[in-house]
């Protein structure tokens, strides 16, 4: 793990992110410029090999770099980190043609990206997939939707997530790099009572929209494999960063506490007041733990879909009740939105649904460890 790195990326969170957040948080959009400081610290190429242009760093830096950037922002945070994968993935999978058109643009941060699997229809259910790619003679002709994208409204390009054969079965769908200025694909923003500003969520329809022979990144019969294997790590840093998000809150209740007077002494001399702060730290420990067992195996190449899927639940939860509870102790001073309580309490929610949702991760742990359900 690389100390000086994350340095870079604390000073970044700091200073950029957490002073912008709080109009990313009532529907301002981050500036360009803000991706561009991104890619000149590397956090858009951390793990792209140094042959491609990136770092070169382990994944155990990838989860400490996302902790780092929700504490400041959630969503923000996860646009990064999304252009980030395609840029590795195109480092593992796309010919050198693509690489050398796509991924210098991806790492400065002139561009985004995002990975599109969820449909209209169709969340943690990877099999039910309908977008669907038709051969032709000098290439593919992609048609469906694709809705609650990371970085959708913005990004310049895709992996999709499509049907080469018949729908319901998993081991005809494929992994394809779309262009998402070409003709044929319509683009919408989506927003919600939560800001989706600061994570660029959309979707796009894709009409008849013709590829080349070499978008195939992924084939059919491997591609199953590898989301799995990438969603095992994406539980595992969005579970660091749920980790983050907590961490930055306890904080600043903590020193919100010392600071403010309640009947003549700070409200952190309060018993009531200490025991919430202490539940939430207590709760922030059990989840750091499962997270760092489930980034050591990720980061080892080792089996990581129990932990990984525990590790987020445990985060999520942790996240999910203490959040509120900590606004609880600011008082009407934590609604503020310079103040990072509101603008986590709904990125938990988000995190909630990321990546497998919470409950569908809980039956999936209880197969996995041979629990039955009620």
């Amino acid at each position: 793990m690389s100390q000086a790195f994350l340095d870079q990326v604390k000073a970044f969170a700091e200073r950029i992110i957490l002073p912008a957040a709080s109009d990313w948080s009532m529907g301002a959009r981050p500036d360009l410029n803000v991706y561009e400081v991104a890619g000149q610290i590397g956090i858009l190429g951390m793990q792209v090999p140094q042959a491609f242009g990136g770092l070169g760093l382990d994944f155990t830096t990838r989860a400490a770099a996302c902790r780092i950037l929700a504490g400041a922002d959630f969503g923000f945070a996860m646009s990064l980190v999304n252009s980030h994968n395609i840029a590795l993935r195109l480092s593992e999978s796309a010919p050198d043609a693509l690489c050398q058109q796509y991924t210098p643009n991806l790492l400065s941060g002139e561009i985004s990206a995002c990975t599109a699997l969820t449909e209209p229809g169709t969340g943690s259910d990877f099999a039910a997939v309908t977008t669907k790619v038709t051969p032709t003679g000098a290439g593919w002709v992609l048609n469906g939707e694709k809705t609650w994208i990371i970085n959708g409204r913005d990004a310049g390009l895709s992996i999709v997530y499509a049907q080469c054969g018949t729908l319901g079965d998993v081991k005809g769908i494929g992994a394809f790099l779309v262009d998402l200025s070409a003709p044929g694909v319509r683009r919408y923003a989506i927003d919600s009572g939560f800001a989706q500003t600061s994570m660029g969520t959309g979707g796009f329809v894709f009409d008849n929209v013709e590829l080349a022979q070499n978008a195939l990144l992924i084939a059919p019969g491997t591609a199953f494999k590898a989301i799995m294997t990438e969603i095992n790590g994406a539980r595992t840093y969005v579970a660091a960063m749920c980790n983050g998000m907590l961490a930055r809150a306890i904080h600043d209740a903590a020193a919100y506490g010392a600071r403010r007077q309640s009947f003549g002494k700070p409200l952190n001399a309060i018993l009531s007041w200490q025991a919430g702060l202490s539940a939430a730290k207590a709760a922030l420990d059990v989840s750091e733990a499962t997270t760092a067992q489930a980034t050591a195996l990720v980061n080892s190449g080792k089996d990581a879909q129990l932990l990984a899927a525990q590790a987020k639940i445990d985060a999520v939860t942790a996240a999910q009740k203490h959040l509120p509870e900590l606004l609880q102790l600011m008082g009407a001073e934590g609604l503020r939105p310079e103040h990072v309580f509101c603008r986590h309490i709904a990125a938990a929610q988000s995190a909630g649904f990321t990546d497998g949702a919470t409950n569908i991760l809980k039956d999936r742990v209880d197969r996995l460890t041979g629990q039955k359900g009620p």
